[in-house]
């Protein structure tokens, strides 16, 4: 039997490198299903409960993996439900590649089940390539176009597949008129900004008192450069939330996450500082960095199409931030160090006395968990090596917040489109990427109801392909969709409307155990370190339902007085959790202004 269409897609995956594809089977991807089988699953076929789940499977898998993720859905409903998957990828800039069914070429045009306008749908959100193969000679050109366009734009591509096409005997494109030939190899590449530039960038920095840096993901291949030039400007670093795992919490000049739900140490470094050193980050809230006009300012990011934006910044060095920082060093006077010492002192001071807030908080009677708790005891417990994935809502505050990243562990979230419903899935593709190392997901239960309890099948599926089997899924049980919530409070001065917040109390552990997995309850505060160290120590995926305090406040780092006044005032109008939320929020705001370090 001659080798199909879609036996050679597999074939040219393998040839890539490809490992792992996550998807959802139809009959649109029938031919591509049968080859599987040809292929005894080579590259495996990863089979997720939802197509938007493999969609963020792939994700996880390339943001961890820091190589290509691939997905695959059939037509119709199937390549919809991937979008919201894609757009994260495309959002956060993360290589991934999605191969699609269609209904068969002749029936195209005539309103058949399952036809929609693919490329129609997919050309924003796969707007750097998307195309269909019609013919089997186009194949390899598309195929390793998708393949070559994600990895060097960092973002997602699609390939849309007939039906019929999948089945059509393969044969390679002719040396011909209209023939594209193509060719497998990606060898590495360095971008670098031009010599005038540097010196142009140098002259900004040397020129300072008071440097702050501001990294992001782009940044995660220099930390040992990033170190470098902090120590070289006396500066302190503050992170974007894709950048948490990109430079060691641990010294003392990184002063943790910045933006709403950020910490104050970055909020007062951004500030009161001169001068601005942004390197691999896009974040996009200008509110957050420096007063036009205050500081002087130089960003490095390999995407000229992405640099520039967010501030003034007077030298836009556009190359890989490496390669960039190694040319950059030499140039900086190396007498920094000694001028800028009492403004990295002072950095360094603030890092502790929030860290003591930070403990204080987590120490604060809750009904019936305080939820700043959970996350803070786990932050003692994270394996040296441990994979973290964040899903977005209020826990998000208390992963950019407690969690002290350090050595190799890995962390991300879904940074720029912020979706719920990512977290256990991430956390599943983070396994394949890394089968032998832990990995936690932590999940509010709106995302875990949204789609997280689902995909604890997969897990229970695939949790022996991984050598080390834990998958840890945590979830903040609050019967609240939480972060919303605060925001209404907040910014539009409303109580928490019930019909759309509130949440029912779903027995998440209870479920877990019914499909063979480790689940434990928790609703008392002295009950949480156990179940923590339960949890990491089991011999597979567990989950974990911590039942915490929908009042306790996320608190911005900002936030003054005045703003918390305010803000209990619209609460105590007809919120029907409004005596529990004053008060919490003002325990919360009293732990800024306790004597001394609170560091123990």
């Amino acid at each position: 039997m001659s080798a199909t269409v879609a036996d050679h897609i597999l074939e040219r995956l393998r040839a890539w490198d490809v490992e792992q594809v996550f998807g959802y089977p139809g009959d649109g991807v029938n031919g591509l299903l049968a080859a599987w089988g040809r292929a005894e699953d080579r590259p495996r076929f990863v089979q997720a409960r939802h197509e938007e789940m493999a969609a963020f499977q792939a994700v996880g898998y390339a943001k961890f993996g820091r190589r290509l993720g691939v997905c695959v859905a059939t037509s119709g409903p199937g390549a919809v439900h991937l979008l919201n998957g894609l757009y994260d990828a495309k959002l956060d800039h993360v290589p991934v590649l999605a191969i699609v069914g269609q209904t068969d070429r002749s029936a195209m045009g005539g309103s058949y089940q399952q036809e929609v306008d693919l490329h129609t749908l997919y050309k924003d959100v796969a707007s750097d390539f998307v195309e269909t193969v019609t013919v089997p000679e186009q194949l390899p050109n598309v195929l390793d176009r998708a393949i070559r366009t994600a990895y060097a734009r960092r973002c997602p591509t699609a390939v849309i597949i007939p039906g019929d096409v999948q089945d059509l005997a393969y044969s390679p494109p002719p040396h011909a008129f209209k023939s594209v030939p193509s060719s497998l190899d990606r060898s590495g590449w360095t971008a670098l900004p031009s010599p005038s530039a540097l010196r142009r960038a140098a002259e900004v920095l040397n020129a300072g008192d008071k440097a702050a840096i501001l990294v992001g993901q782009g940044a995660a291949g220099a930390r040992a450069e990033v170190e470098e030039i902090a120590e070289l400007l006396g500066a302190g670093v503050a992170k974007a939330l894709l950048g948490k795992d990109a430079l060691s919490d641990e010294l003392p000049y990184v002063t943790g996450s910045i933006g709403l739900l950020g910490t104050r140490p970055s909020y007062e470094l951004m500030r009161d500082c001169d001068t601005l050193l942004t390197i691999g980050s896009s974040f996009p809230y200008a509110q957050f960095l420096p007063e036009f006009g205050s500081a002087r300012a130089v960003q490095i990011d390999i995407d000229p199409h992405m640099i520039g934006m967010r501030y003034p910044y007077e030298v836009n060095l556009v190359g890989d931030a490496r390669a960039t920082l190694r040319e950059l060093i030499p140039l900086i006077d190396k007498d920094r160090r000694d001028v800028c010492r009492e403004w990295q002192d002072e950095i360094k001071a603030g890092v502790t006395r929030w860290k003591g807030v930070l403990a204080r908080r987590a120490g604060l009677s809750a009904d019936p968990v305080n939820p700043e708790y959970v996350a803070h005891v786990l932050d003692g417990l994270l394996p040296d090596n441990a994979v973290i994935t964040c899903d977005s809502g209020s826990v998000a505050n208390w992963y950019a917040r407690h969690l002290t990243l350090r050595g190799d562990m890995r962390a991300s979230l879904s940074g720029t489109l912020a979706t719920m419903g990512c977290g256990v899935p991430y956390a599943i593709g983070a396994k394949f990427a890394h089968p032998d190392r832990p990995a936690i997901a932590l999940v509010g239960d709106g995302a875990m109801q949204m789609n997280g309890m689902a995909e604890l099948v997969t897990a229970a599926k695939y949790r022996h392909r991984w050598d080390d089997p834990r998958l840890v899924v945590a979830v903040w049980n609050n019967q609240d969709l939480n972060q919303v919530t605060w925001e209404m409070r907040a910014m539009e001065g409303a109580p928490s409307f019930l019909p759309s917040q509130a949440l029912p109390d779903v027995p998440y552990a209870e479920f877990a155990r019914s499909i063979g997995l480790t689940g434990i309850r928790v609703e008392r505060p002295e009950d949480v370190e156990d179940a923590w160290r339960a949890a990491l120590s089991a011999n597979g995926p567990a989950v974990l339902d911590f039942r915490t305090d929908p009042a306790v406040p996320p608190v911005p780092p900002h936030a003054t007085w005045e703003q918390f006044e305010s803000t209990a005032a619209s609460v105590l109008k007809g919120d029907a959790d409004g005596a529990s939320v004053v008060k919490q929020g003002l325990k919360s705001k009293m732990q800024e202004f306790w004597p001394g370090d609170g560091g123990a």
